[in-house]
C-alpha cells in the first residue's frame, strides 16, 4: 500500500465525522438545534448568531397569546374621556400607538398614533375619532411567524388580539415579535424601572404567580415575593436559575428552589430573559391556614 493511500485511510474517520456533523439532515427541531450548538462550540457560529437563529425557530412555534400584553395591562384611551384626562397618561407611558375604545375594552374603535395628538393641542375643534386609524384584529392562536409577515406586508405595527368570543384578549406589537428573535429592544423611552421587573399575574393552583425579568435583583425579588434567596454568589434571578441548570436554560424548562417554582418564558443563548414564578405556600403557612393540619 502506498504512503498516499495509507494517509488517506488515516484521515477518513475525521473527514467522516466532520461530514456527519455538517451534512446530516436533522430529523427534528432538537437535532437541528444540537447541530447549531455544536457549531457554536467549535467557533463556527458566534453566540449572537446562534441566539438569533434560536429566536427564529422559537417564533415559528409561538402564537400571539404567548407574548401578548394581557387585556388588564393594556394602555388604552376611552373616546369619551376629556383630552385633559388622557393626555398626561399618554405622555407618561410614551407609547407610539394607543388602542381607542368606546367605554369598554371589547369595543375598540381604532388606533391613535401619538404624533396625531399635536392636532388635538393645536385645534380644540378636532374630534378624536377623526384621528383614528383602523385597528387590526387577530386571533390568539395566530402564529408569530405569520403575524410578522403580515405586520411587514401591511405596514402595521400593532394588532388587537381577540378571543374565541370576539372579546379583547390583549394586544401585540411588531416590536414584541422582533424581541423574540433579537432580544429586548430598548429605545430612549424605555426606562429600567424596578416596578416593571416583577409583575403579579393571576394566582395559580398552588399560590401567587409573577412574571419576572431575568435581570431582577435578588434582594428586590425576595422583598416582593417573600423569599430568602442568597445574593452572595449571584446578583440576579436569572443568574440564580441558570446556576441550577449548570447552563442557560431553554424556554419551557422548570426548576424548583425551596417553595418557589421557576419556569423559563424567554431565553437566548446567553441569558434568561423572562420567568414565570409561582410561590407555593411553605409547610408552616399551610399548617396555619384555615383547615390546615
Amino acid at each position: 500500500m502506498s504512503a498516499h493511500s495509507s494517509g488517506a485511510e488515516q484521515r477518513k474517520p475525521l473527514l467522516d465525522r466532520l461530514a456527519a456533523l455538517l451534512l446530516r439532515v436533522p430529523e427534528d427541531r432538537e437535532q437541528l438545534l444540537g447541530v447549531l450548538r455544536q457549531a457554536h462550540e467549535r467557533a463556527l457560529l458566534d453566540a449572537e448568531a446562534l441566539s438569533m437563529i434560536e429566536g427564529v425557530l422559537q417564533v415559528a412555534e409561538l402564537s400571539a397569546r404567548d407574548i401578548m400584553v394581557p387585556r388588564s395591562q393594556m394602555d388604552v384611551i376611552d373616546v369619551n374621556e376629556p383630552r385633559e384626562s388622557f393626555l398626561p397618561r399618554v405622555i407618561q407611558t410614551a407609547h407610539s400607538r394607543f388602542p381607542v375604545v368606546d367605554g369598554d375594552r371589547d369595543k375598540v374603535l381604532g388606533v391613535l398614533h401619538a404624533k396625531e395628538l399635536l392636532r388635538l393641542y393645536t385645534d380644540e375643534r378636532t374630534d378624536l375619532r377623526d384621528l383614528l386609524r383602523p385597528a387590526v384584529f387577530i386571533p390568539e392562536s395566530k402564529r408569530l411567524n405569520v403575524l410578522l409577515r403580515d405586520f411587514r406586508g401591511n405596514r402595521v405595527h400593532l394588532a388587537v388580539v381577540v378571543d374565541e368570543y370576539g372579546g379583547t384578549a390583549g394586544l401585540i406589537t411588531i416590536e414584541d415579535v422582533l424581541e423574540q428573535i433579537v432580544g429586548d429592544i430598548e429605545d430612549e423611552f424605555d426606562f429600567d424601572e424596578e416596578s416593571d421587573h416583577i409583575v403579579p399575574i393571576e394566582p395559580g393552583a398552588h399560590g401567587p404567580r409573577y412574571r419576572v425579568r431575568g435581570i431582577t435583583d435578588i434582594r428586590q425579588f425576595n422583598e416582593a415575593i417573600g423569599s430568602g434567596f442568597s445574593d452572595d454568589e449571584f446578583d440576579t434571578v436569572g443568574g440564580l436559575v441558570t446556576e441550577q441548570f449548570g447552563r442557560v436554560p431553554r424556554r419551557g424548562e422548570q426548576a424548583e428552589l425551596g417553595n418557589v417554582r421557576f419556569e423559563v418564558l424567554r431565553a437566548d443563548a446567553r441569558q434568561v430573559q423572562l420567568l414565570l414564578v409561582e410561590r407555593r405556600p411553605s409547610t408552616d403557612e399551610q399548617e396555619s391556614a384555615p383547615g390546615g393540619h
